[in-house]
């Protein structure tokens, strides 16, 4: 299977959205990730509901709904009704995941579950046919920019290994860092999805990165 790319719209600009939009929705990626943050489970705050649903309003490609929040239970069903179409939340912030994630997919949606940085997979080993989808954060979650942990690379060959035994068809998304050089080490090792932010926004042509991230 082919790699799949999917444009952070936290790092577009905010007011362009729709313009930028607009340009994930002509150019060869697959997804629009969307990083929710509350500013507890992370420092930072981003995306409402109301903008959410906007996105999805002229989104022509499904939303990768990223919830980088405490207690996401309390807000499955809202994130179903704003467009959401992939729910991923963090095994840091759940005290159920089993639950949490077979909610997910009660509601219509792909389940998925990120790990930070210094979460072992082998957290996910009982969990993993819950999962459509692991987000392996090669950052630390909260804001766009920042270096790659290099690390990370051994952690998407364990996770990949950790699949095939399960026998399941879970989908490896990375997310933080991502470019042509770190998006192909990290394609070699496994990796099924890359999500890139400033990466993609902040190039002088961000169709073409696009496409470039995906022909790697």
């Amino acid at each position: 299977m082919k790699q799949l790319i999917a444009p952070s719209i936290l790092s577009a600009d905010f007011l362009n959205l729709g313009r930028d939009i607009e340009m994930v929705n002509k150019s060869e990626a697959d997804w629009i990730h969307v990083d929710v943050m509350d500013g507890m489970f992370v420092p930072n705050i981003s995306f409402g509901f109301p903008i959410i649903k906007q996105v999805n309003a002229i989104a022509e490609k499904p939303l990768d709904v990223h919830l980088m929040i405490n207690d996401p239970d309390r807000y499955l069903q809202d994130f179903k009704s704003v467009g959401a179409d992939l729910l991923t939340v963090h095994y840091e912030a759940c005290n159920h995941l089993h639950r949490t994630l077979s909610r997910i997919r009660e509601l219509g949606m792909k389940s998925g579950v990120s790990l930070n940085p210094h979460t072992p997979v082998s957290v996910l080993e009982d969990i993993l046919d819950q999962t459509d989808l692991v987000l392996l954060m090669s950052v630390n979650p909260g804001f766009g920019g920042q270096k790659f942990i290099p690390q990370i690379i051994k952690k998407v060959e364990k996770l990949k290994k950790m699949i095939k035994e399960a026998g399941t068809s879970t989908l490896i998304e990375i997310d933080g860092g991502v470019n042509y050089e770190t998006g192909k080490q990290l394609i070699d090792a496994g990796a099924d999805v890359l999500v890139a932010g400033s990466f993609v926004f902040g190039a002088d042509d961000p169709q073409a990165t696009i496409k470039g991230l995906k022909d790697l």
